[in-house]
């Protein structure tokens, strides 16, 4: 891509924000009055995790990273789990469960909006990070154990009230699905990309062109991914390939590093269920969700798999900055 010399028009669509992520479930009812079952005094529910993002194609300066930490201030625990909410204004909460388990373990977060999001909780007894990407409002988190199948019955509850310090929060820290820190290799590989760079839009159309450039998409990684599935993104970036939620992962974690709120979006574009990213340009006045054309060359909605895979081809290129082939589904 050429060097942006002039920005020529932004169109800007402000998002619905709605939960879940690529390792999450469908929308799950807690309190369906029908065929309620109990384990040890509590009701279970069913869950069951949803697909994994993995189209390739349409269809027919080092920063120090904002790193989440356990403080311990604000606590709700019992003798299964733990939440951690005392940095909650900064955008996220940590949760671990409280001794090491060989249980599937999920995690359930609603907030204002209505909208539930469900997380996978690692076993070992050790904190993970999840964004509260519904903004400022009240919050109910859940814990749950599996107890057989699909069947999980509840560990812990807590209800949050959460006053974010800014929108941007959730969308500069790494979580349980942009998992990066100050030692990553991709941030060390953005500080290099950026570096002379003082404009935000140098900045992102460096990152962005290095990601098309740089990752192929892994047919067989497609084929075979497990439902669950977290990217690790040095591993994705030492690799060189992955599938559609990794190219959306590394370009987030090396933005974000970079002090650029982005958010990892998961829905679908067409048929296909798919990842992409949003950015946040003081200089545009908001988000930047759908076209943005510079001079010389059409720079459309930042969806790196379709632009890397399509050789950034006319027909594909076309289909990105149709922000009407895409619908957004999930925000983190």
């Amino acid at each position: 891509m050429k060097k942006v010399k002039k920005l020529i028009s932004l169109s800007i669509a402000i998002l619905l924000i709605v939960g879940l992520g690529a390792s999450c479930a469908k929308k799950v009812d807690i309190h369906n009055p029908e065929d309620i079952e109990f384990y040890d005094g509590e009701e279970l529910i069913a869950l069951s995790l949803e697909m994994v993002p993995l189209s390739a194609s349409p269809p027919a300066m080092m920063f120090t990273v904002q790193t989440p930490t356990a403080s311990g201030s604000k606590v709700e625990k019992n003798a299964k789990a733990e939440i951690d909410y005392s940095n909650s204004a900064d955008g996220y909460i940590m949760v671990k469960c409280a001794a090491a388990t060989t249980k599937q373990l999920r995690v359930i977060i609603k907030g204002p909006s209505g909208t539930q999001y469900q997380y996978s909780l690692r076993r070992d007894a050790q904190f993970d990070v999840y964004p509260l990407s519904d903004g400022s409002g009240s919050y109910s988190v859940g814990v749950f154990e599996q107890i057989e199948g699909t069947r999980y019955a509840t560990s812990i509850n807590a209800t949050l009230s959460v006053t974010l310090r800014d929108e941007f929060a959730p969308f500069l820290r790494p979580n349980q699905y942009v998992n990066f820190n100050t030692n990553s290799a991709v941030v060390a590989k953005a500080t290099q990309l950026v570096a002379g760079k003082t404009d935000f839009y140098g900045k992102v159309e460096a990152i962005y062109n290095f990601v098309i450039e740089t990752l192929t998409y892994d047919k067989q990684q497609a084929a075979t991914v497990p439902q669950g599935y977290l990217p690790d993104v040095d591993a994705v970036l030492s690799r060189s390939k992955g599938i559609c939620f990794d190219f959306a992962a590394v370009m987030t974690a090396m933005l974000r590093s970079q002090d650029i709120p982005t958010k990892l979006v998961i829905g679908y574009a067409g048929e296909v269920y798919h990842a992409w990213i949003n950015v946040y340009s003081a200089e545009a006045g908001g988000w930047i969700n759908n076209v943005i054309q510079f001079d010389g060359k059409e720079w459309k909605l930042m969806d790196p798999t379709f632009a890397a895979t399509g050789n950034q081809g006319a027909e594909v290129m076309r289909y990105i900055g149709d922000g009407k082939n895409y619908k957004s589904m999930y925000l983190y």
